[in-house]
């Protein structure tokens, strides 16, 4: 595959970089099809059957937050999410902002959308073998990708958070889902090669997180694009520092945005394999532990990339 004259683009709320006048060859990518992620709206179903369609959701415009009675909270929340680990230091142990993974403020589907959030929780996980509601899943969150500290379940921070995912779902019922995806899907059947893995991460990664992994600030020392390993990334015990999670997040969100000879596109550079191949590298780079992954996956059912 070959890239010239690229430009990577990041949501308005973070950064911006452009890249001009360089060529990259990897003999080992495919041509996948592009993927519309581009749509403002889409079906409700009703929760328990996705192909019952029973009306429209229409994704919210952040004016709009300016008619609600709470609309500072929900600023706040949103901040927060954007601006997590200046606002919250104590919080977040990693060079990390919630939307470093949650991306263009949870709206982009296959990109971890926060649109259903509000309405998911509570739910059994099957990593905690337990039912889990909202304040947890967020303090999970902070305790693995964040490898922090968990919020005070009553704190202003907490609950302006929920508050902007509640706004976010546009009062949709309890009973009902926004028929978006939260994440894409690789074949589980690959196995990642961390040598071809390493090669597309200095082809096609380094340039934004690092030949060190190291992730890059802004002139006032905010995150632009995360760390991807190491002391500042985040923990072993993350969603992220499993392969095929990671692979699926790779394959379907990088580069955030790309325009290549006139085309624009969002993700979907890579192949399944490409994909495995580099999430196989970074994944086993070192990276912080995590003390409750004792506890994980009590049922037994531990996912075979889990890296413990």
């Amino acid at each position: 595959m070959t890239i010239i004259s690229s430009k990577i683009i990041l949501n308005p709320a973070i950064a911006v970089l452009t890249t001009a006048l360089f060529t990259i060859s990897i003999t080992s990518c495919s041509q996948p099809e592009p993927v519309d992620l581009n749509a403002a709206e889409y079906k409700l179903v009703t929760a328990d059957d996705a192909n019952e369609d029973i009306g429209t959701y229409v994704m919210p415009q952040d004016t709009a937050i300016l008619d609600e009675p709470n609309a500072d909270e929900i600023f706040y929340g949103k901040r927060l999410l954007n601006e997590t680990k200046r606002l919250l230091p104590e919080h977040v142990g990693a060079e990390m902002n919630c939307n470093s993974c949650h991306i263009a403020q949870g709206k982009i589907p296959l990109g971890d959308p926060y649109i259903n959030s509000y309405n998911t929780y509570p739910k059994v996980m099957p990593r905690a073998g337990i039912e889990v509601d909202m304040e947890a899943r967020i303090n999970g969150c902070f305790k693995r990708s964040m490898n922090g500290k968990p919020l005070d379940r009553e704190s202003p921070e907490m609950l302006a958070m929920i508050a902007y995912m509640k706004w976010l779902a546009q009062n949709t019922p309890k009973d009902q889902k926004v028929d978006i995806n939260n994440a894409g899907k690789v074949d589980t059947t690959l196995v990642g090669d961390p040598v071809k893995g390493e090669k597309i991460y200095y082809a096609q990664c380094a340039t934004c997180h690092g030949d060190n992994g190291e992730g890059i600030k802004d002139s006032r020392g905010d995150i632009v694009f995360p760390p991807l390993w190491g002391e500042e990334s985040f923990n072993i015990g993350a969603g992220m520092a499993r392969t095929y999670k990671a692979a699926a997040f790779v394959k379907y969100n990088m580069p955030m945005g790309i325009q290549t000879q006139g085309l624009w596109g969002h993700g979907n550079v890579l192949s399944d394999q490409d994909a495995v191949d580099v999430a196989e590298f970074f994944t086993h780079k070192p990276r912080p532990d995590f003390a409750g992954k004792v506890n994980d996956w009590p049922s037994g059912k531990k996912p075979k990339d889990a890296r413990y």
